[in-house]
């Protein structure tokens, strides 16, 4: 069952309906990322979430190479020469998926929408968690508001984590929505929703725009990292002379006679996207674009892979 079907069949049913349907499609992809686990990762995805421990073990002298931001700063003082905690490692990671459900997700030029094939990314990466035994939760922000599901352990409850976020339905195409397409994410209450040191996904459109307020704290709190999904037509305008687009932003239909001047207006957006998708995000590790058009599992094995073999 694709999730563009699964959507269709949600959104016209009951809160019965509304359950299985995303059910149904989690478990397929559950039993495909149960095959990668066993077979192609082999413990790549806990090697590429693992980073520091959180638990405190003890003090140790600080020596060249450690990282700084581990020195104990009152035994330092008290001894009179750096020293700095030692952890060590959990044995589970907690997973908090930031999805940013804008009306801008709902472009796509082909049989899937963006906000589709994001939905199923996050869905992969939650069951990655599930099948790995981590602790899951997610905060999903659109215009109108934020939900949020505190991390949760075990199949069962991830599995209903995910359905319930991948049932959402999608936000109201409405010209009242804010300029960013969100209301303001409550990064404060994101910073304390997951232990420190937690890996923390954020996926969503992420437009040219200021780096939002609190998202500095968040970038030291956690392992943060970028999935985003592009559209085909967003990397390249179509050969035609002449083509219409349905933009959900603007509500309008809107045709495009590319030009000379059109498309170097289309390279100008591009710039600026990836400049703000850099700046957020500044480690190439730490950032994955996936187009519709691609198998969204092959693209997360090889992100584990590359962060695995850099670690």
């Amino acid at each position: 069952m694709a999730l563009s079907s699964s959507l269709s069949v949600l959104n016209s049913g009951g809160d019965n309906t509304a359950t299985a349907a995303p059910l149904a499609f989690l478990r397929q992809l559950e039993w495909r990322v149960r095959h990668a686990v066993e077979n192609v990762l082999n413990g790549e995805y806990r090697s590429a979430f693992r980073g520091r421990g959180m638990e405190f073990d003890q003090v140790v002298k600080y020596e060249f190479g450690d990282d700084v931001r581990d020195i104990d700063w009152n035994v330092t003082a008290r001894l009179g020469e750096p020293y700095r905690k030692k952890f060590v490692e959990e044995r589970e990671v907690t997973v908090l998926i930031v999805f940013e459900d804008t009306p801008s997700l709902q472009f796509g030029s082909g049989a899937q929408s963006k906000r589709e094939a994001l939905l199923e990314l996050a869905g992969l990466v939650m069951m990655l968690g599930a099948v790995n035994r981590d602790r899951v939760g997610f905060v999903h922000a659109t215009p109108a508001g934020y939900t949020l599901r505190e991390p949760v352990r075990g199949r069962g409850a991830i599995l209903h984590a995910a359905a319930s976020l991948l049932g959402a339905p999608a936000p109201a195409l409405s010209s009242d929505a804010p300029a960013s397409g969100l209301s303001t994410l409550p990064w404060r209450l994101i910073a304390r929703a997951a232990p420190r040191h937690s890996v923390l996904i954020r996926l969503g459109d992420f437009p040219p725009r200021i780096e939002p307020e609190g998202w500095t704290v968040i970038k030291q709190r956690y392992q943060p990292m970028g999935f985003r999904v592009e559209d085909p037509w967003e990397r390249a305008l179509p050969d035609e002379d002449t083509f219409a687009a349905y933009d959900p932003v603007s509500e309008r239909l809107v045709t495009l006679e590319n030009s000379p001047a059109g498309r170097a207006a289309h390279a100008q957006w591009r710039d600026e996207r990836e400049s703000g998708w850099k700046t957020l995000f500044p480690d190439a590790l730490s950032r994955l674009t996936v187009g519709t058009d691609e198998n969204r599992l092959d693209a997360l094995v090889r992100f584990f892979h590359a962060r695995m073999c850099r670690r």
